[in-house]
């Protein structure tokens, strides 16, 4: 087990259909080309949203598994930099983070919301940058089903959120009736902020504060419209809807550089097109 005691934090689905959007504000606060400038075959790099998304992207359980697997027994540090996403997914992670048998050091790089400030808590020393985030809130889903999936699903929602008031309150010291009011709030934290109430035990040092960004094609647009679609006030079924437009047009988001490329504005107009045929 890890060197701290750390709660083990078991919750089944609901029978409801679940899914998870990302919070508008962590979306739009995160930068998806912060990166740390030296990367270690003991480091596990948390840098996208948490679960796999509609694009077959993010960071999944069964991916950090391969990680510690192949990292062995020894200490392990993990970067983060991601708005959140699949509760299910980060909490999945937190456990068997919770669980390595050695050290774990995280280090939050940019921000570290939601399902991922839930995966920061698995750390035994947890470092953020100064001008880094974190942000706790209740667990927000999106379920379909009859009445009793609804119930279901809701009484599983307060089971989370009651799990991580405790989970933070007793990483942070910080009184559970106070969590819960900062979960009820959407609550975002400076790196500073986070040190000051124990939700990160250090500043990360100075040779350690990002300074490399990921290569372009490793960078989508494709977030940096959904977060500016959000900000807007776009309905998530709707952005899926103009995203699917844009990215389905043919070389839409390849460079332009790229022989036989389209422009991106291209892709981006129909979808634009779209979204006023649909908010007219």
């Amino acid at each position: 087990m890890s060197l701290r005691t750390l709660p083990d934090i078991q919750i089944a689905p609901p029978r409801a259909d679940v899914s998870f959007d990302l919070a508008p504000r962590a979306l739009a606060s995160w930068d998806s080309s912060v990166m740390a400038a030296d990367i270690g075959d003991d480091v596990i790099s948390i840098l996208d949203p948490i679960g796999e998304d509609y694009y077959g992207n993010g960071v999944t359980s069964k991916r950090i598994s391969a990680a510690l697997r192949a990292i062995g027994a020894k200490p392990v540090t993990v970067q983060i930099n991601s708005p959140g996403g699949n509760f299910f997914e980060g909490l999945a992670i937190y456990n068997m983070l919770r669980a390595h048998p050695y050290e774990v050091t995280v280090q939050v790089l940019g921000i570290a919301a939601s399902a991922a400030a839930i995966i920061a808590m698995s750390g035994d020393q947890i470092e953020i940058a100064k001008a880094g985030l974190m942000m706790i809130h209740n667990t927000q889903w999106i379920a379909v089903g009859d009445r009793h999936a609804m119930q279901e699903a809701h009484d599983t929602m307060a089971i989370f959120d009651e799990a991580c008031v405790d989970l933070f309150a007793d990483r942070s010291a910080e009184k559970a009736t106070d969590i819960a009011a900062m979960m009820d709030a959407t609550t975002f934290m400076s790196g500073k902020k986070a040190v000051e109430l124990g939700f990160a035990d250090q500043f990360l040092d100075a040779d350690k504060v990002p300074t490399a960004v990921r290569a372009a094609s490793e960078t989508s647009p494709v977030y940096k419209i959904e977060a500016a679609l959000a900000r807007g006030g776009v309905p998530r079924a709707e952005r899926r809807r103009l995203l699917k437009d844009l990215t389905d047009t043919p070389g839409a988001v390849d460079d332009a550089d790229t022989p036989g490329a389209v422009d991106t504005t291209t892709g981006l107009s129909l979808a634009l097109a779209r979204l006023k045929l649909m908010r007219a």
